[in-house]
């Protein structure tokens, strides 16, 4: 069973192609990658913890209620996960992408309780907690910079810097949030890190309530 929850569940799901249902793969080659993240976003509700599926809406609406420049919300995505699930492809927008998501996890959980109500977002802000994430990442931006621009090299659809992109979503958006994207960029492009900076991360999870295998699991130890 998963530890991720929210948005990040949703990137480690786009992260394996093979992880992909029969039906969601079928989708992908069919329509695209925006239809086959609607169809994931739904399966939350059944495959998920409550607080981990209603964190999703919260982290939907945490970006869609920000003022974060289209781009960096795009490139914070793409980073975090497989390039194959980028909306831009389908020529959609990423706010409308996270509004047709957010549409469907909507359905998705009135479906499953009848009358339900969204929780607010409620944002980490926490001054201190961002500088804390900000800090997480100083020390592997190079390298995190490095494996984005190779990763770049034949994107016929180039993205804008990656690191700055995921420092803007904690500064601006959520230093929870912008935590765990960190996360999952460092696990997509298996930037390694050594059992100092493995237990940095995992003091930092704590911090925000999360279980040690949503930090550790997936990470490239050196």
């Amino acid at each position: 069973m998963t530890h991720e929850t929210g948005l990040s569940w949703l990137s480690e799901q786009c992260g394996e192609m093979a992880d992909l249902l029969p039906g969601e793969l079928d989708c992908l080659v069919e329509q695209g990658p925006v239809s086959t993240m609607v169809l994931i976003a739904g399966r939350s509700v059944t495959d998920l913890s409550r607080p981990a599926a209603l964190q999703l809406g919260r982290d939907l609406r945490r970006l869609l209620d920000s003022a974060l420049p289209e781009e960096t919300i795009r490139t914070a995505w793409v980073g975090s996960t497989d390039h194959v699930f980028d909306p831009c492809k389908e020529e959609v927008g990423p706010r409308v992408w996270l509004e047709r998501i957010e549409a469907a996890w909507l359905s998705a959980e009135s479906r499953h309780t009848p009358g339900f109500v969204p929780p607010a977002a409620d944002p980490v802000t926490d001054d201190a907690l961002r500088a804390a994430v900000l800090r997480a990442i100083s020390p592997v931006s190079a390298d995190l910079a490095l494996a984005d621009q190779m990763a770049q090299q034949y994107n016929p659809l180039p993205l804008t810097d990656l690191v700055p992109s995921l420092e803007q979503v904690v500064i601006q958006v959520c230093a929870d949030l912008g935590y765990r994207l960190f996360l999952r960029a460092m696990k997509a492009y298996s930037v390694a890190i050594d059992e100092h900076g493995r237990e940095a991360f995992v003091a930092l999870g704590r911090r925000f309530g999360h279980p040690d295998g949503l930090v550790e699991e997936g990470l490239n130890m050196r």
